[in-house]
């Protein structure tokens, strides 16, 4: 959502100085009907359930606009929140990694890929992590490759899980 905002907010500029608008001019109406037809998902949402006459003029729309969501800049994720973001028992590793990514992507400041590989290491369950953190310095796709083969392997029992044996080491 911070990045759709990011990219209407660059939109909205333009449409404020008139690039790439011919023979727009300074006609505020224009300005607002292509505003309007811009806004997607939850900002088109927000823009149906506004009534428009309270708008008298180009710079109250996009302001009522920002102050709505202005709070998807503002409470972007941090590094806490990835550190906490673990897998779903119904996602398959991959889903989880892509989700984990995907979140990855909105922190501020951004983080460089190595710092992310690592982030993403240390936020596994401990039977992956101490596999995983001799190779958190490799490509991110690599480090997804090598823990979906570890899952497959305690799924077959042919990796140990240190969990189950540790349960059946108290059973006994």
């Amino acid at each position: 959502m911070a990045e759709e905002l990011k990219k209407l907010t660059g939109r909205v500029q333009n449409v404020e100085v008139g690039k790439g608008i011919e023979g727009v001019d300074k006609n505020e109406q224009i300005y607002m009907k292509l505003f309007m037809r811009s806004l997607t998902g939850d900002a088109l949402s927000w823009y149906i359930s506004q009534d428009p006459k309270k708008w008298v003029s180009w710079v109250s729309m996009p302001s009522d606009f920002m102050d709505r969501f202005k709070f998807n800049i503002e409470n972007a994720p941090d590094v806490f929140y990835i550190q906490n973001l673990k897998k779903k028992p119904t996602e398959t590793f991959r889903e989880y990694a892509t989700r984990w990514r995907s979140e990855t992507v909105k922190v501020r400041p951004s983080l460089e890929e190595e710092q992310m590989n690592k982030f993403f290491v240390r936020a596994q369950d401990p039977k992956y992590y101490e596999r995983l953190i001799v190779i958190e310095n490799n490509k991110f796709s690599d480090i997804i490759k090598i823990e979906e083969r570890i899952e497959e392997g305690i799924k077959s029992g042919m990796v140990t899980n240190f969990e189950a044996l540790q349960a059946t080491n108290k059973a006994l």
